[in-house]
């Protein structure tokens, strides 16, 4: 996130001696300094002060190819994904389901049933973008920790050690790997990085890192670390949590699709004013309730339109959407760059006078072609792409 935060103790000034109380310690007496950053030394970083080093691996087990198995990897059909369709499982990692994926990301879902605490998990290929329809709980991560609910996004970048913490065992999760860093949108930020007066949400409502753990505990701590592909477990000699304080730009985050601010207009806006995050390689957008258009003769419905450069995601969380038919909760819609698609056989006379729709949805535009894996077929409906005949 481009705004500074900080939590527990740090130093008056940066790569300096900072001392541990009591003097000198086996440890050292010394807290040991790192830099959490990505992009070289050009993106956002943060700095943090650990009790032990941070680099101390007793440990290297084995490692396991996670890989997604593709179905179709020339896709040009309209497709419907029943979300809801996919199996719960124990285990926090076991449960993804990867179903759309290209070189940029991995777009799945997930039903975990248990709380990841026997182990903690670092994504080192790509920053993690959460969306939580189902369940509540918390996001525990070595710079602290973020409640979560219905409706949450949960923004975690790359290299960030966490765990995560249900309050049931009915958990429904959309999530997004990003090889890119995410961020708010650019036009939405002046060039010193804060939310201008017209971007639909602000930093009050960002949910940011609180109750900092600092676990002071050495032993073997069994660590999943994600890197090219591949599952790799290690064990540290060293609570991963061992953070005596940290400051910087380069943090997790939360934010509700309900602080989200709707921009409506007199005749019916376009994708982009529902954006809520962007990469170098996608968007992310949030559709809300809110007001149609108002113009006395405007199509509050989508008009039909082509996406040439993109390949078009919606995941249906909520409400009725007034563009398409049979349309339920856990849905994913795809529609792939090169074929126009547009609001459903009757969608537009139908949304004509109407004054507002109670529709919560995520859509995520690729700007390169998405492909399809096994998992994803086993849940599309086999007829969506005709759902325009009449």
């Amino acid at each position: 996130m481009p705004f500074y935060h900080s939590l527990g103790q740090i130093p008056p000034k940066r790569h300096t001696q900072f001392e541990k109380p009591g003097g000198s310690r086996s440890d050292g007496p010394f807290y040991y300094e790192q830099l959490f950053g990505t992009i070289g030394f050009d993106g956002m970083s943060s700095l943090m002060y650990h009790i032990h080093r941070p680099t101390m691996v007793r440990e290297v087990l084995e490692s396991v190819d996670m890989t997604p198995k593709l179905a179709v990897e020339k896709n040009m059909l309209a497709r419907k994904l029943v979300g809801f369709n996919i199996a719960p499982a124990d285990d926090y990692l076991e449960s993804r389901v990867p179903l759309l994926i290209n070189n940029d990301l991995i777009f799945g879902l997930a039903a975990p049933r248990q709380s990841l605490t026997d182990y903690f998990y670092k994504n080192a290929d790509a920053d993690e973008m959460l969306f939580i329809h189902k369940g509540s709980g918390r996001l525990r991560t070595l710079l602290g920790t973020i409640p979560f609910e219905y409706g949450d996004y949960l923004v975690i970048p790359r290299g960030m050690i966490y765990q995560i913490e249900f309050d049931t065992t009915d958990n429904r999760l959309l999530y997004v790997e990003s090889h890119s860093p995410i961020y708010t949108p650019k036009r939405y930020r002046n060039h010193f990085g804060q939310l201008l007066e017209h971007a639909p949400f602000c930093e009050r409502d960002i949910k940011r890192p609180q109750d900092l753990e600092t676990h002071d505990e050495l032993g073997d701590f069994l660590m999943k670390i994600k890197k090219q592909g591949s599952l790799h477990s290690l064990v540290y000699a060293s609570h991963p949590f061992d953070v005596v304080g940290w400051d910087g730009y380069n943090f997790p985050y939360g934010f509700s699709i309900f602080n989200f601010e709707p921009i409506t207009g007199r005749v019916h806006q376009p994708p982009p004013v529902h954006q809520t995050f962007q990469t170098d390689t996608f968007v992310v957008c949030s559709f809300v309730p809110r007001l149609f258009d108002y113009h006395p003769k405007a199509i509050p419905a989508p008009y039909n339109h082509s996406n040439i450069d993109s390949d078009e995601v919606i995941y249906y969380v909520d409400g009725d959407f007034m563009s398409r038919n049979d349309i339920a909760q856990g849905h994913i819609t795809l529609h792939p760059g090169g074929i126009p698609h547009g609001p459903a056989p009757g969608a537009m006379e139908r949304s004509i006078g109407k004054k507002e729709t109670q529709e919560y949805a995520v859509m995520v535009d690729t700007f390169r072609p998405l492909m399809v894996t096994e998992q994803a077929m086993k849940l599309d409906d086999g007829k969506y792409y005709k759902s325009w005949l009449t």
